[in-house]
């Protein structure tokens, strides 16, 4: 049976409820990390090499980076349909969502947060508005990221608004979206079981 380490109210809470989506019959091994606000601290239960969440061991493979993990879990229960496997219509789309969110949309929002900006960080990773247009225009065409159903790109990429509501842009569609992946059974249940945590 595969592993995630995974700490309350993290980045690991998302794959803790792609898990339950999934209906996967995986081991959720709850450990600490280092807190924003000073509190927690590296567990030494964690094998992952810098002690972060999620970390996802099946056997032999060993996983890091959310969209990674999701990559993982949505290849290896197929049958749930949250992500297009090899060969099915929608994968470059798929992969190309869990790849922007790992290398733009996440850098991008930690920079707004940090309210940090320089020519050289937007030149590359791109600006909150740019990245906030590439998902309206999407988003104001259909439902989902990749059409009319919900994946786990959506999932990914809507994740950084249901926890920080306060970095949502101030665009109908991309809030919509966020309203509607809010709505999803898996997701209500674990925003209670880590409110609950807190």
């Amino acid at each position: 049976m595969a592993t995630l380490y995974h700490a309350p109210n993290s980045r690991s809470s998302s794959i803790v409820t792609l898990i339950e989506e999934l209906g996967a019959d995986v081991d959720i091994q709850e450990v600490t990390i280092p807190r924003q606000d000073g509190g927690g601290a590296p567990d030494p239960r964690n094998p992952h090499p810098e002690k972060k969440v999620p970390y996802l061991v099946d056997g032999a493979e060993k996983i890091r980076e959310r969209g990674a993990i999701i990559l993982y879990l949505t290849d290896k229960f197929p049958e749930a349909g949250l992500g297009p496997i090899e060969g099915q219509p929608g994968r470059g789309d798929y992969l190309s969502w869990l790849f922007y969110y790992q290398g733009i949309m996440e850098p991008v929002i930690l920079l707004q947060f940090a309210q940090l900006n320089h020519p050289v960080l937007t030149a590359s990773l791109r600006d909150y508005d740019t990245m906030t247009e590439r998902l309206a225009e999407t988003l104001e065409t259909q439902p989902y990221l990749l059409g009319e159903r919900y994946s786990a790109a959506d999932l990914l990429c809507s994740s950084p608004f249901l926890w920080v509501p306060d970095l949502m842009p101030d665009n109908k569609a991309v809030r919509d979206w966020v309203a509607r992946c809010a709505e999803r059974p898996a997701v209500k249940r674990t925003v209670e079981r880590e409110k609950a945590a807190a």
